[in-house]
Formats: structure tokens, C-alpha cells, sequence
């Protein structure tokens, strides 16, 4: 069963990704920033992280960036959430090693689609 670690600071958002992702057999971690969305990445190293932007602490832009600036981490895909979408913005994350950046506000059949393609399902 893979894991997916969430990183999204609005809890509401949070919270129904959690739900739905759990729903289809993935096992989630949910943080609320981008510090502690990296101290989990590097201590649990889950199957795929999903990003916000704009976090407390660090934003998901460095997050990424840390992540596949590590040799030990660099393998796990990071998919951005965002409504951050202006075309600069998108590349901006694809930049920092993003493998996905997925548009808020998205249904959760789409997020749900992109991740079981991340992942290969």
C-alpha cells in the first residue's frame, strides 16, 4: 500500500484529501508546513509527496527543491497543489523537480487520477 505524505496548510483542504486518498487504499500523512513536511519526507521517505505553494515555514518550492537535492530522496515524485497557476508559477515548480502541478481548484477525481499515475496504478 503506498503512502503519501500532504503538505497543506488550509485544514479544510487538508482534510478532504486525506479522506479521499484514504478511500482508495492509500496509507497518508498530512502536515500543515513545509518544515515539518521535510523532517517527515526525510525520516518516513513516502511513495509521493503532495505539495502546496505557499506554506508556513518553508515554501513547497524549497521543500521540493531539498527533496531532490538530497541523493537519498531525489527518487520520491513530488506533485504540486496549487491555485498558484499562472504559467511562471507552474514552471517555477516544475524547475525545483516538481513531476506533477495540479490546479486548485481541482475535483478529486482528477487529483485521484494524476496520483494513480504517479505512482503507476
Amino acid at each position: 500500500m503506498p503512502t503519501i505524505l500532504i503538505a497543506e496548510d488550509e485544514p479544510d483542504i487538508r482534510a478532504l484529501v486525506t479522506i479521499a486518498l484514504e478511500n482508495q487504499g492509500y496509507r497518508v500523512t498530512a502536515v500543515a508546513d513545509g518544515a515539518s513536511a521535510l523532517e517527515t519526507i526525510t525520516r518516513d521517505q513516502p511513495d509521493l509527496v503532495l505539495l502546496d505553494v505557499r506554506m508556513p515555514r518553508l515554501d513547497g518550492y524549497e521543500v521540493c527543491r531539498r527533496i531532490k537535492g538530497e541523493a537519498s530522496l531525489r527518487h520520491i515524485p513530488v506533485a504540486f497543489m496549487s491555485a498558484k497557476g499562472q504559467k511562471a508559477e507552474v514552471r517555477a515548480g516544475m524547475e525545483a523537480g516538481a513531476d506533477a502541478y495540479i490546479l486548485k481548484p481541482f475535483s478529486m477525481q482528477q487529483l485521484l487520477d494524476k496520483v494513480a499515475e504517479i505512482l503507476g496504478h
